[in-house]
C-alpha cells in the first residue's frame, strides 16, 4: 500500500472506494500522515473521474478501461468523505473540508431519497444509478455508517444527511427485529420485501458491517446488534457464522478469519454491558476484509467501549 491503493486480493486485485475510505479512516484514526497523504493522492488521481464530485466503485488494475462502470458506491463515498474531515482536522488542512464538502452535497443531490409515504424518512441510495425499480427502492442496509453521516452533516451543513442516518437506524432496527439483518432488502412504501434475484436475502458478508458500524455509533442495544451477537456468538471454538438466514436462523457458511469473531465479541460484551470481552488478537494473516473488520472492531472498543478490552 506504499503508493496509497487498497488491494482486495480476493476480488482480483481489485480497488474500491470503500477500501480507500476505510483505509482513510483508519489512518487518520491512528495519525498516520504519511499513509494519509497517499490514500488521497490515489483516491484522487484514480477513482475521483465523475463528473460530480463522487467516486467511481471499482479500479482493477488488469483491465481496460481500468474503470469499466462508472457507478458511485455511497458507502464509500461517506467513508472517504469522513476521512477527509479527520484528516483535515488532523493536520489543518482546509481543502481536504471543502473536498469533503463536495462530497457530501452531492451525496444529497444524488444519493438520498424521500420516501414517498409522507413518513419523512430520507432513503440512502447504494449508488446514484440503478436501485430506485419499480418495485421499490433497493437498499443495502450496511451502506449506513450513523456516526460518520451525523460527522459529515454537522461539519459540512448537509443535514440530509444526518436525517438519513436517523431513518436508516430506525430501518436497520426493525429489520433486526426479524433476525440478523440481510445484505439487501426492497423497501416498497412501508413494507420490507426481498431483493430481486441477484441481491443476497441472507444476513452474509456485506451485512456483517451492519451491527460493526451500529456499536460504533452507540447503539449497543440497537436489535440488529443483538441479533447478530444471537446468531454468531455461540460458536465456541468453531469458525464465525458468515452467511445466515434471517429469518430462520440456519447457518450455510463460517469462516476462521478472526475479523469476523472480533465483531461478533465485541457485540456481545457491549450489548451484555459486561467487563473484558473475547475478542481475538489481530492477526495480520487475513485478506483485506476481515482484516479491515478487525481493525475497526478493535478501534471501536479502545474508543468507545473501553471496559470491553480483550481478556
Amino acid at each position: 500500500m506504499s503508493d496509497g491503493r487498497i488491494v482486495d486480493g480476493f476480488q482480483e486485485g481489485a480497488s474500491h472506494s470503500e477500501g480507500q475510505g476505510y483505509g482513510l479512516v483508519l489512518a487518520a484514526m491512528f495519525a498516520d500522515h504519511f499513509s494519509c497523504r497517499t490514500i488521497i493522492d490515489w483516491t484522487e488521481r484514480h477513482l475521483a473521474v465523475r463528473d460530480d464530485a463522487l467516486l467511481s466503485w471499482r479500479w482493477r488494475p488488469n483491465t481496460v478501461p481500468q474503470i469499466e462502470d462508472p457507478n458511485n458506491a455511497s458507502d464509500g463515498d461517506i467513508f472517504y468523505a469522513w476521512g477527509l474531515l479527520l484528516v483535515s482536522n488532523l493536520v489543518g488542512d482546509e481543502s481536504l473540508r471543502v473536498r469533503a464538502t463536495r462530497i457530501a452535497r452531492d451525496l444529497d443531490r444524488l444519493c438520498l431519497i424521500d420516501l414517498p409515504d409522507s413518513s419523512g424518512d430520507v432513503v440512502l441510495l447504494p449508488a446514484v444509478n440503478g436501485f430506485v425499480r419499480e418495485e421499490g427502492i433497493l437498499i443495502n442496509p450496511s451502506y449506513y455508517m450513523p456516526l460518520a453521516m451525523t460527522q459529515i452533516a454537522a461539519a459540512t451543513g448537509t443535514q440530509r444527511l444526518a436525517q438519513a442516518a436517523s431513518s436508516g437506524m430506525a430501518l436497520i432496527d426493525r429489520l433486526g427485529e426479524i433476525g440478523p439483518v440481510p445484505d439487501w432488502v426492497l423497501v416498497d412504501g412501508d413494507s420490507l420485501t426481498k431483493p430481486p434475484d441477484g441481491f443476497s436475502s441472507q444476513s452474509g458478508y456485506e451485512a456483517v458491517r451492519v451491527p460493526l458500524f451500529a456499536l460504533w455509533s452507540g447503539h449497543a442495544r440497537s436489535p440488529a446488534v443483538l441479533a447478530h451477537v444471537k446468531a454468531t456468538s455461540t460458536f465456541g471454538s468453531e469458525a464465525t457464522p458468515t452467511r445466515i438466514d434471517p429469518r430462520t436462523g440456519e447457518v450455510s457458511e463460517r469462516s476462521g478469519h478472526a475479523g469476523y469473531a472480533a465483531v461478533s465479541r465485541l457485540g456481545e460484551c457491549a450489548a451484555g454491558g459486561g467487563v473484558g470481552s473475547l475478542m481475538p488478537r489481530f492477526n495480520s494473516d487475513q485478506p483485506y476484509y476481515p482484516a479491515t473488520l478487525h481493525l475497526m472492531s478493535l478501534l471501536v472498543q479502545i474508543t468507545t467501549y473501553p471496559r470491553c478490552v480483550p481478556l
